[in-house]
């Protein structure tokens, strides 16, 4: 699955855009993934028994910032490594707490449909179909290097 120039540069140039406002668009990332599946909210040890609002949670900014970042830097790499690029200890920590949290493929799904959004949210007018594929297209290939690695990390049924 290639990732053509084109993609390249819709990927870059919304993400140049996007790191001016990192701290508030990974919240809005995280909100999305909440409003889109509220029981996602268990699958984070800072968030379970707890009526707080999750954006006054200072371990759920910290999270979503760490999260959205990894994400959209991971993308914008694609073309030129022609793979994901994330530290091999890091990959296998995340097929490793993914695995452990429980996440199934649907879960993939929820957040790659938050990441679209907030992609569309933040770009306003500079947004288009063929950037919304290039970002589809950025995140797929990252949840299949951490789903490949869970699959590395399960243990043989």
């Amino acid at each position: 699955m290639g990732f053509s120039e084109k993609q390249e540069s819709l990927v870059k140039e919304s993400w140049e855009v996007m790191k001016q406002n990192v701290p508030e668009l990974s919240l809005r990332f995280f909100t999305l993934i909440l409003e889109i599946a509220p029981a996602a909210k268990n699958m984070f040890s800072f968030l379970q028994n707890t009526d707080e609002i999750p954006q006054n949670n200072p371990k759920f900014k910290a999270h979503a910032v760490k999260v959205f970042k990894m994400t959209c830097e991971s993308a914008i790499q694609l073309r030129e490594r022609e793979k994901v690029v994330v530290a091999d200890t890091t990959l296998k920590w995340l097929g490793a707490i993914h695995l452990q949290k429980g996440v199934i493929n649907p879960h993939f799904e929820v957040v790659k449909e938050a990441l679209l959004r907030t992609v569309k949210e933040a770009m306003g007018d500079k947004w288009s179909e063929e950037m919304n594929g290039a970002w589809a297209q950025a995140y797929d290939l990252l949840a299949i290097a951490i789903q490949d690695e869970m699959k590395a990390e399960a243990p043989a049924a």
